[in-house]
């Protein structure tokens, strides 16, 4: 129920893995949208798009298809936070995705709204549309982004809409109150669209992209080419002004609107009031699509009325003559409880009902399209009687942002960032395919062809790993000249080439010249030699903390316990353990309000039972 990025991924896997599919959306026009930036990854999101690919999802592959400018963040940075993002053609990844389902032999594409979901006896039958029709469903996946019930508001003015003045979803809200899940409301919004004829670029500071293109697809042989500029300007002491002195006719400020917003993606209006201190605030403009006139204004997210909008935009450097084309706006919509949820993404209250995306409270498209997939797989599974297919914390990003929504819940839309994984130096956007490719394949969504690429690849790594373990670098003046240049000591004798490249100054590149028996390798191959090499041993300390993580999530824990009858845990431990029932020991220690003491007298009384899981 829902086309956007985690409808596109949820249909996809279940059709691929052989059941027959539908997927409703309100408007086929709408598939796969872009309703705010058109961009794919970013910090901690660029990881989620290759942990997708790896999986065998399509997100990946759309975004390399379609994409107008490519550039890794974070490179003054250490590997563990690197991250890929791209400027996508909106159109273009629309019409992609588009053809992806139409051409999906097991997957029906249906315009229609979906009004009723029908249960008997706590488990799915099927789905009604605004039509009349029924149609029968052993799984389905609520995938509604930000059109359940949504409200558009634009200074004074209110309405019913989804994105882009598509019409909302609306009698499906009562339908799923009917079945007694929890559904709460929250807030979003988008800067305005304006015309490129009214941009001044050459007063503000260029953003290229990268030379040394690296895709999403570990796989990628499409040619990997940069079409276009993106800009960056700046707010300034006018801009603020104009927007405080208009405070009163924000939405956000009035009371009319209930919702919560997203934190970490504040409105212009927002920033202005909560970091008063700040001169200036970064704005981002970035193009549309090759075949469009729009720009897109990062950074300036607003629900002020139009007129204002103008005003304030006119008052920054380059667009002191802009023309919005298309304006902003705050939209409210509906969403669940996520701690209503299974880790497999499954409702606890009905069996075969799913959800995924921003109706799950996360916010951004790689989030939902992460969601997406496990919903889809886990959907097929459940029809089949499997285990659920669930990832951990140490597996991946994916696996982090499943367990943080339904152990912990959130009260705002809930984004990704490196920050969130306490493993993210072995979580890593380069070696997503070392971490995730076999699940893939034992899934059924990586060919056995796709596979064979990846275990290619990774012999090469192994290859030159242990090639340069054995190969001696001879002292020569052009050598010692490189060190010195690069800021580390010059050598008196031979060395390895590997120890040489545990130097942090050094890369391979930088020592490739002085072995005249250096194969040619591609960029991805020497970055994943290179990280394995010097950051060994605080990978090394990473993955025991993984060890005893997952130690812990082995300890299982029964369904049926109540948590009153154990004597020693906190009265808040108690409710807490009942509300969420965790599977594991591990979970139980995530929930909020379940503190370590908790946690030992939980291992106590398993110990007791003699259910230690070891």
């Amino acid at each position: 129920m829902g086309a956007g990025h985690a409808g596109c991924e949820a249909a996809l896997a279940a059709a691929r893995l052989g059941k027959k599919t539908a997927v409703f959306v309100l408007s086929l026009d709408t598939i796969a949208n872009m309703p705010c930036n058109p961009c794919i990854g970013g910090s901690a999101k660029g990881q989620l798009v290759c942990e997708i690919d790896s999986l065998g999802g399509e997100m990946g592959k759309a975004a390399d298809a379609t994409f107008l400018q490519s550039r890794i963040l974070n490179r003054g940075k250490g590997p563990a936070v690197h991250s890929l993002r791209v400027q996508s053609d909106r159109m273009k990844y629309h019409s992609y995705m588009k053809s992806v389902l139409e051409r999906e032999p097991n997957l029906d594409v249906k315009q229609g709204e979906v009004t009723e979901i029908c249960v008997e006896d706590g488990k799915i039958t099927g789905i009604k549309t605004r039509l009349g029709a029924f149609y029968g469903a052993k799984a389905v996946i609520i995938t509604t982004g930000t059109y359940l019930n949504g409200e558009i508001h634009i200074g004074e003015l209110s309405y019913s809409c989804g994105p882009d003045n598509v019409a909302a979803a609306i009698p499906l809200t009562e339908s799923l109150k009917k079945l007694g899940l929890d559904i709460r409301r929250f807030k979003t919004g988008t800067p305005a669209r304006v015309h490129k004829r009214s941009i001044d670029f050459s007063v503000m500071e260029e953003q290229c992209g990268d030379e040394d293109i690296m895709p999403f697809a570990f796989d990628n042989e499409r040619p990997l080419e940069n079409k276009v500029k993106c800009y960056v300007t700046y707010t300034n002491a006018e801009t603020h002004k104009v927007i405080l002195d208009n405070l009163h006719r924000s939405p956000l400020y009035s009371g009319r609107i209930h919702g919560v917003g997203p934190r970490y993606c504040p409105s212009i209006e927002d920033k202005i009031v909560r970091f008063s201190d700040k001169e200036r605030h970064q704005l981002f403009v970035e193009p549309m699509g090759l075949d469009t006139d729009e720009y897109y204004l990062q950074g300036m997210s607003t629900s002020l009325p139009e007129d204002v909008q103008i005003k304030f935009l006119r008052t920054i450097k380059g667009l002191e003559n802009v023309e919005i084309m298309r304006p902003a706006y705050a939209i409210e919509y509906d969403c669940c409880n996520p701690l209503e949820l299974y880790a497999s993404l499954e409702f606890k209250k009905i069996k075969g009902l799913f959800g995924a995306g921003q109706f799950n409270c996360t916010s951004g498209y790689e989030e939902a399209a992460a969601q997406g997939l496990i919903a889809g797989v886990n959907a097929v599974r459940g029809i089949e009687g499997k285990e659920p297919f669930i990832l951990d914390r140490a597996s991946s990003y994916i696996g982090t942002l499943i367990d943080d929504l339904v152990t912990k819940g959130c009260v705002e839309p809930y984004r990704m960032m490196t920050s969130r994984s306490e493993y993210r130096l072995i979580l890593r956007q380069d070696n997503a395919p070392e971490r995730l490719m076999d699940y893939g394949r034992e899934i059924g969504l990586v060919s056995e062809e796709r596979y064979e690429k990846y275990q290619q690849m990774m012999q090469k790594v192994t290859d030159e790993t242990a090639r340069i373990a054995r190969t001696t670098i001879h002292v020569t003046d052009e050598l010692n000249q490189m060190l010195t240049e690069k800021g580390t000591s010059p050598l008196t004798h031979g060395i390895k080439f590997i120890e040489l490249l545990k130097r942090p100054q050094i890369g391979y590149n930088d020592i490739k010249p002085f072995d005249k028996f250096a194969p040619e390798l591609s960029a991805d191959i020497i970055n994943k030699i290179e990280i394995n090499i010097k950051y060994e041993g605080y990978i090394k300390t990473q993955q025991a903390q993984i060890k005893e993580m997952r130690r812990l999530e082995n300890k299982l824990l029964p369904t049926d316990i109540d948590y009153k009858t154990i004597s020693g845990l906190r009265l808040e431990a108690q409710e807490k353990l009942n509300k969420h029932k965790p599977l594991n020991i591990g979970q139980a220690g995530r929930i909020s309000g379940v503190n370590p003491a908790d946690v030992s007298v939980l291992l106590i009384w398993l110990a007791a039972k003699g259910n230690n899981n070891d």
